[in-house]
């Protein structure tokens, strides 16, 4: 079944209120952030982004199902040399709308560019904030397993004793292993820290993330068919990764122009811009 994919116009704060609830089952994007894009999306201010933000995001909560994730790429800004606290204030806020911040991903940039500062070093990562109505939520840890690695290779090799059996620590810390149940994999379980290039082959905006960030969320929360969202498409990445891991993906980008580079992207779909209220509605049909 192909997948069925839309990219709409507007305020992702109108958009939403005319789906119904638990549409999605993945959130996945990366909003303006404070002060940035400020031709393109005016600047929100750092002490009024949470205020801004809120109303979105209580959207997200009412069309997110219960077993869904919502995911948010954000950054902090330095401001009179001093990080802002908004992102923290952010979170603390979403957390008193009812949300679960379950784990937080850092997204490393292995090639972020050089530079100098007076008081701290380049920044070469990204938070990944992941957030969920419930406790219980659809998680494919198997989707994303990664290669054991060279350490396999010496570790495994010669174990000793305490690494057959699952012993208390030497530090007393209560954790305990058995190294030797690995001996026999060639994959293991990834760390919360992504190592990825901040190359994209979407060069149609000026944020656009690379297509393995919101590719490892997607195959991590959801499976095929399942609906995806990104309320801030921006030109599309994360709507033409959905659809190519046969994911439905619903856009929404405020700015037009962004929109149109967004339909290019898949251009093999036809996409239009929706204007009866019955036609936002997500089916969950498979």
């Amino acid at each position: 079944m192909s997948s069925k994919i839309e990219i709409i116009q507007g305020d992702c704060l109108e958009i939403l209120k005319k789906y119904d609830e638990q549409s999605f089952d993945l959130i996945v994007t990366s909003p303006p952030y404070a002060d940035r894009r400020l031709q393109t999306y005016g600047g929100i201010k750092p002490e009024h982004y949470v205020e801004w933000f809120l109303p979105r995001s209580e959207q997200f909560l009412r069309v997110l199902k219960s077993t869904g994730s919502f995911v948010l790429n954000i950054k902090e800004k330095a401001e009179k040399g001093e990080r802002h606290t908004y992102v923290l204030e952010l979170i603390i806020a979403l957390r008193k709308q009812g949300w679960l911040w379950t784990e937080e991903y850092i997204w490393h940039k292995k090639n972020c560019y050089p530079g100098k500062w007076p008081n701290r070093f380049r920044d070469a990562w990204e938070r990944c904030l992941h957030f969920t109505k419930s406790r219980k939520f659809k998680m494919n840890q198997e989707a994303v397993m990664v290669p054991m690695g060279d350490w396999a290779e010496t570790r495994l090799k010669s174990l000793g004793q305490n690494d057959v059996i699952r012993f208390d620590s030497q530090v007393g810390s209560g954790f305990g292993k058995n190294i030797a149940n690995w001996t026999e994999r060639n994959m293991a379980y990834p760390t919360n820290v992504l190592h990825l290039a901040t190359e994209c082959g979407n060069k149609n905006h000026s944020a656009a993330f690379p297509r393995a960030l919101p590719e490892w969320f997607i195959k991590l929360f959801t499976d095929q068919h399942d609906w995806v969202l990104d309320p801030f498409a921006g030109s599309g990445t994360s709507i033409e990764v959905a659809k190519g891991l046969n994911r439905h993906a619903i856009g929404i980008e405020i700015i037009p122009e962004y929109c149109e580079k967004a339909r290019e992207l898949i251009k093999d779909k036809q996409l239009a811009l929706f204007q009866s209220p019955s036609q936002y509605k997500v089916s969950s049909e498979i």
